[in-house]
């Protein structure tokens, strides 16, 4: 483990990002600060912010996986995925409405989430056993909302990866499906989505899009959580990645994600 940041600064990271969260006040990226943070210093300051709501008693539901197309990858300088906490007051229904006030730069993007029926771990983690593991799979979306500027107002700099990790993979919800299907009721690679909003198709994708296959989101995942200490539970959603880009979510919005057979979510935006 590489780590140049303090304990005193792990926590003030977090209380930052929380700060930004609480007051929908977008603040400068933590690099900035921190020009030495490593990827170890950026998941000690997630892992903080997650201590944080846990005391103050939110309960982890599951995780998420991002950046699992290479071009992401590529863009965001790093030789892997990124990982971040899913936690009970993200869960957001179907057929609902969002709040842009209550966001800071919201967005959608377009999963799969894998539900497990028993708890997974270990460095040898496969693609069966993530299948012998899985309760079901349905769609999801996954609500993004960076609590950093996108782009620095000031010096013109966008965020880096850092900065994105370790405000918990900018991950602020989860939107699951109606349907659901078991593991190995299909080919999951094929699994397509079409994301209109307004009426107007703003994204396609098919879920190969992530690592191949999707079920190598939670392959991933495991081993690297493992690596840490951390155990994939039973019961927890595993959002494994998403095979659309980000759509923005403006006042006025309404968006239909049409995933063919596994049927629809819908969202609208206040």
């Amino acid at each position: 483990m590489t780590r140049t940041l303090t304990d005193a600064q792990v926590i003030d990271v977090a209380r930052r990002h929380e700060t930004a969260r609480v007051t929908r006040t977008s603040i400068r990226r933590i690099t900035l600060d921190h020009p030495d943070m490593t990827l170890d210093d950026a998941y000690a300051c997630q892992q903080a912010w997650v201590d944080q709501q846990i005391a103050n008693g939110a309960q982890v539901i599951g995780h998420k996986i991002g950046l699992t197309s290479r071009a992401m990858q590529l863009a965001m300088k790093i030789e892997e995925p990124d990982f971040g906490t899913l936690l009970d007051y993200m869960a957001i229904p179907n057929h609902s409405s969002l709040r842009v006030d209550d966001h800071l730069d919201p967005k959608l993007e377009v999963e799969l989430a894998f539900v497990l029926a028993r708890d997974l771990d270990g460095r040898e983690v496969t693609t069966e056993s993530v299948l012998d593991a899985t309760a079901y799979i349905t769609p999801a979306l996954e609500l993004i909302d960076a609590r950093s500027f996108r782009v620095d107002p000031v010096d013109k700099v966008a965020r880096g990866v850092c900065d994105t990790i370790s405000d918990n993979a900018a991950d602020a919800g989860i939107i699951t499906g109606d349907v659901q299907v078991a593991p190995r009721e299909r080919d999951l690679r094929w699994v397509s989505a079409i994301a209109k909003r307004n009426g107007s198709v703003e994204e396609t994708g098919v879920a190969a899009g992530v690592l191949d296959d999707p079920v190598q989101g939670i392959v991933w995942l495991a081993r690297r959580l493992h690596g840490l200490g951390v155990t994939l539970r039973s019961g927890e959603t595993i959002l494994c990645g998403s095979f659309t880009r980000p759509i923005d979510c403006r006042r006025g919005d309404h968006f239909d994600v049409d995933f063919a057979d596994l049927g629809r979510i819908i969202v609208d935006v206040e």
